[in-house]
């Protein structure tokens, strides 16, 4: 068994009781089809062959029981489609979570490279299919190899010749479907990517509805998504044309067979070789055992549909992440927050030039540093490092002398705090977007923490104040509250290093000079490393580190840079008013 048909086998593992009742049913069901025939049997027998003194009465009794077997049948269906699709559902959603979890563990650089609505189609619509696979396939094989078995038995006993007829058009029927399933597979398989592209554009779109409304870009975006709409319609043709000979074919074929039989049964009934009763109980069986044929065609759809979602779903979960905790990996003690870069180069792809090249760089513990330069040469680099967002290519970074490749990343991460430049706010509250940096917080630290980050008074005027929803990625709020709210969610943390990425570039004077009061008032606390463009904000920074292509090329305290008259200085020059 291939490594994926056993992953897929796995999924069915919790829930065998369940399948196994399942299954069951199926069978009860597919005996109860094949026991009909039978008693229709009966019935022309005791009209036409042996007629009894009293008929009506056996004829009666015979009736109510093809009347209690067709009860019995409805019971199983129901239980079939039910637990089945319940069965079915635990399994689609047993893997939503892992592929989610596996969305959450793979690295910034997997995320970068796909698109948000190609990841979430794979999330609902692929396993949606997979769902229906996990239902639908057990069961119609079942149910179809029970009454294909039961069905040619009761046949050949009836007539040999006559069944190798409906025989011989299995062989034409099963190539027939081969060939177009492997066409509609192919078809799919586009069509999925291109439904893909769709969510990604309809998300694209929509999450920027402010920029496209603003710069009247309307018509833009709707040829843009005409022309994907297009692109999934025009994928779909060879599939819909494939999927209509199919079952177009397969129906003609199953209809031929029943013609056959009329057609060789009234010859025999002629010759005195087949009586009618044992026409109409053949004519009754071939039924049933077309039933499995149309089965093979579901079987074939949900495979065609299932099979391609399960490779989609299987390309991310073997996607490895990059960033792991090693096998001997412990977890990270408290720390003080001494950081050392021990000749680290690092460069985000091997074909990619170098960001770092044999960098090294101590921070002491509680020491304010500022990270400044053009952009492009790696500030932000350099900071993502230190939670290990990206491992060095070369050399090693430690934190109170511990690697930090062999510690835990929930253990480093969680003695790490960020604000980013670019702010992310999840909808709901005031309060529980800033107590997200730490579950379980109280409201007397929530509101501590939107004090230190000067929020606490505009919070104050909202509506409901920290009950106040904040609205989808925070959009009731202006882009400096925002920023304040995530300064507020990276402190109530309190962590023993954090790290500000351009935290304040979209702060008005006022609010910014609140901020760089904290960071003042936190130095010596914790760890500071500010990535800063207005140097405004870090004149007073213990050390500023002054960032070029060729590495730190300036370090030392503001007045001693600008004395210099170096790189610093002419970054100060050239920001002019704004510091």
């Amino acid at each position: 068994m291939s490594p994926r048909l056993q992953k897929f086998a796995s999924y069915y593992r919790p829930y065998l009781s369940l399948f196994s009742a399942v299954m069951a049913c199926s069978l009860l069901a597919a005996g109860i089809a094949l026991l009909l025939p039978l008693c229709a049997r009966l019935i022309t027998q005791t009209v036409l062959d042996t007629p009894t003194p009293d008929p009506f009465t056996q004829i009666g009794g015979i009736g109510l029981l093809m009347l209690a077997l067709i009860a019995a049948d409805f019971v199983f269906t129901l239980g079939v489609d039910y637990h089945g699709h319940r069965m079915g559902g635990l399994i689609e959603r047993d893997m939503r979570a892992e592929l989610f979890n596996h969305y959450q563990k793979l690295p910034f650089s997997f995320h970068d490279q796909h698109r948000t609505g190609q990841l979430m189609s794979r999330l609902t619509s692929d396993l949606f299919t997979i769902g229906e696979l996990c239902h639908h396939m057990p069961e119609d094989f079942a149910i179809g190899a029970l009454k294909f078995i039961g069905a040619f038995v009761i046949l050949v006993s009836i007539d040999l010749e006559l069944t190798l007829v409906v025989f011989a058009f299995l062989p034409v029927m099963a190539a027939y479907a081969l060939y177009f399933h492997r066409r509609m597979t192919a078809a799919l398989r586009v069509s999925r990517q291109r439904i893909g592209d769709i969510n990604a554009q309809t998300e694209e779109t929509l999450a920027g509805i402010r920029v496209v409304k603003s710069f009247t870009n309307e018509a833009i975006e709707n040829e843009k998504f005409a022309y994907e709409n297009q692109r999934f319609v025009e994928s779909r043709n060879d599939g819909y044309r494939s999927e209509a000979y199919f079952f177009g074919g397969l129906d003609a074929l199953s209809q031929s067979i029943t013609i056959a039989v009329v057609f060789l049964g009234g010859v025999g009934i002629a010759q005195a070789s087949l009586t009618a009763v044992d026409l109409v109980t053949f004519l009754m069986c071939v039924a049933i055992m077309i039933d499995p044929v149309k089965r093979v065609m579901n079987i074939s759809r949900l495979l065609q549909e299932g099979i391609t979602g399960f490779e989609r779903f299987m390309e991310i979960i073997e996607t490895a992440p990059d960033i792991t905790d090693a096998p001997d990996a412990q977890p990270l003690p408290p720390v003080r927050g001494d950081i050392e870069f021990e000749g680290v180069t690092f460069r985000y792809q091997d074909d990619q030039r170098e960001v770092f090249t044999r960098l090294n760089l101590t921070i002491r513990a509680g020491e304010y540093v500022a990270l400044v330069g053009a952009s492009g040469v790696g500030k932000t680099t350099l900071a993502a490092l230190v939670p290990r967002f990206y491992d060095v290519t070369h050399g090693r970074i430690c934190i109170d002398g511990h690697d930090i490749r062999d510690v835990t990343l929930r253990s480093l991460r969680g003695q790490i705090g960020l604000v980013q430049q670019d702010v992310y706010l999840f909808p709901g509250t005031v309060a529980d977007n800033i107590a997200y940096g730490r579950p379980g917080a109280s409201r007397d630290e929530v509101i501590q923490a939107a004090k230190d980050a000067n929020a606490h008074d505009f919070i104050n005027a909202l509506p409901n104040g920290y009950d106040t929803d904040i609205g989808q990625r925070g959009v009731k709020l202006s882009g400096g509250q925002r920023q304040r709210l995530s300064i507020a969610r990276a402190l109530i943390k309190n962590p023993p290093i954090l790290i500000f990425d351009e935290a304040t570039s979209a702060l008005d004077n006022e609010s910014e000079s609140a901020i760089q009061a904290v960071l003042e008032g936190l130095a010596g606390r914790c760890t500071l490393i500010v990535i800063a463009h207005r140097l405004s904000t870090i004149r007073r920074a213990e050390r500023i580190l002054v960032l070029t292509e060729g590495g730190i090329a300036e370090e030392g305290a503001h007045a001693e840079l600008l004395d210099r008259g170096g790189a610093y200085a002419a970054l100060y020059n050239r920001q002019g008013i704004l510091v």
